[in-house]
């Protein structure tokens, strides 16, 4: 992006000729570096979330509650794919104006971001039964 606003304001201001695809790529990247970052957000368990009726629940509640909203979180992810890939398809034919690339490429961010999201999710899902599992076993004084 710093390389595409740098000959943004080349071509503008020394040039004297404004590259009239740099607000398209841009858009493009903006995308990518977005949906990409709430992917990293999800895996790195930093996303929003309210925790407060989970916060004064008792055990059993707490872990029925994360399960659900990891669930929750991993249907999102499905949902968010499986769309973004039936828009990409849709808009496939059509170009974006002044790059002459597919209109779908849009939507390519979006299913990558959905996909990881999916991916991650069943990750923290089957880390948490894990350590459940493994809690569980080590009070048991099994090792």
């Amino acid at each position: 992006m710093t390389v595409i606003f740098s000959w943004l304001v080349y071509g503008r201001y020394v040039l004297n000729s404004t590259p009239t695809w740099v607000e398209q790529v841009s858009l493009l990247l903006v995308v990518l570096i977005g949906f990409i970052g709430a992917a990293v957000g999800i895996h790195k368990k930093t996303h929003l979330g309210v925790s407060y009726f989970r916060d004064l629940s008792p055990l059993p509640l707490q872990i029925i509650f994360d399960l659900i909203g990891y669930l929750m979180i991993m249907i999102f992810g499905a949902v968010m794919m499986f769309y973004s890939y039936k828009l990409a398809i849709f808009k496939w034919s059509t170009e974006i104006p002044l790059i002459h690339l597919p209109e779908g490429l849009r939507a390519i961010p979006i299913m990558l971001c959905g996909a990881l999201i999916l991916l991650f999710s069943i990750g923290h899902i089957l880390n948490y039964v894990k350590n459940i599992i493994n809690k569980k076993s080590s009070e048991r004084g099994y090792k």
